[in-house]
């Protein structure tokens, strides 16, 4: 048996599964919200309340890590490899970024859960990206080696913020009178919705509900703020595909972007990520697919834990 886990800042998802063939086969799984729980070793004590044999776990999570330590940023959580091992008795226990397991995810991801953007010409042995915005805004690369993918994790998502409009510099002068950095997470995230309706007037809002606003056409303000979030969030995908020269694809994930950008216009983002003056016809030449299965990178994680 083994355990795989995908754990954010807003939720967790968790799943046991059987090796089949070398893949992944999920015999039972379940949602929790994270801020539920004040520690993680509370939250897999519920879901393992019936003491099952695990062999190999592996937990994506939303923050840095070694491999055997790790601190989630939006949460209190603090995880120990060597410790969860011991007290759930599993033989073999990782930890690894939550972006670096969406991308392990990648091969699991059926046509029917990808949404092409942007066509592109793609190249079968180039580097691939993977780029999701919810609670924060996680990166990953993948790069072939030898007739298969490796994974580089990164924390991408905490590069500086790049502005590239007038609006764009006056929302990041704003957000800096009230943080010593800015971030694109900051921005291209779902706390970044709140913050850019906040920047043009609106109210404090969750981000479900400028979203839920935008996509029925309610509220101006919310449609302003969408479209502002998404050149911001193709801006910067389109600077990170040029920096890897990702003609294998961009792969946009994350609740967030897998929620929104289905049901909105995405002109601001593609218009963002291909305005790249000299090397605009580079950016056009990268595919961009949208991944809408929220389970990404918990089949990610399940395929690592398999693989070990």
């Amino acid at each position: 048996m083994i355990l795989g886990g995908d754990l954010g800042g807003t939720k967790t998802l968790l799943a046991l599964a059987e090796r089949t063939d070398g893949k992944p086969r999920i015999i039972r799984k379940q949602r929790y919200a994270s801020a539920d729980y004040p520690d993680f070793d509370s939250l897999l004590g519920d879901f393992l309340s019936d003491a099952p044999t695990i062999e190999n776990a592996c937990f994506g999570l939303a923050g840095p890590t070694d491999g055997r330590r790790a601190k989630l940023t939006y949460l209190p959580w603090q995880l120990s490899a060597n410790a969860i091992g011991r007290r759930f008795a599993i033989g073999n226990v990782h930890l690894a970024n939550d972006f670096a397991t969406a991308a392990h995810g990648l091969p699991l991801i059926g046509a029917e859960a990808l949404i092409p953007l942007q066509t592109g010409i793609p190249l079968t042995e180039a580097p691939r990206l993977v780029i999701g915005a919810g609670t924060g805004l996680g990166v990953a690369g993948l790069i072939a080696d030898g007739g298969r993918h490796r994974v580089i994790p990164g924390e991408g998502g905490h590069i500086g913020f790049s502005p590239q409009t007038a609006e764009q510099l006056a929302l990041a002068q704003w957000l800096l009178r009230q943080r010593e950095r800015v971030t694109t997470e900051d921005i291209v995230s779902g706390p970044g919705l709140t913050r850019i309706h906040r920047f043009l007037g609106g109210a404090s809002l969750p981000p479900k509900a400028i979203a839920d606003a935008a996509i029925h056409g309610a509220e101006p303000v919310a449609i302003a703020t969408v479209d502002l979030w998404l050149a911001c969030f193709g801006a910067f995908a389109g600077d990170l595909a040029l920096h890897w020269l990702a003609r294998g694809g961009v792969y946009l994930a994350g609740g967030v972007a897998g929620k929104l950008m289905p049901h909105v216009d995405l002109s601001p983002f593609l218009k963002a990520f291909n305005n790249k003056r000299e090397h605009a016809h580079v950016a056009m030449d990268i595919p961009i697919q949208l991944i809408t299965d929220e389970e990404l990178g918990l089949k990610g994680a399940l395929l690592t834990a398999a693989g070990r």
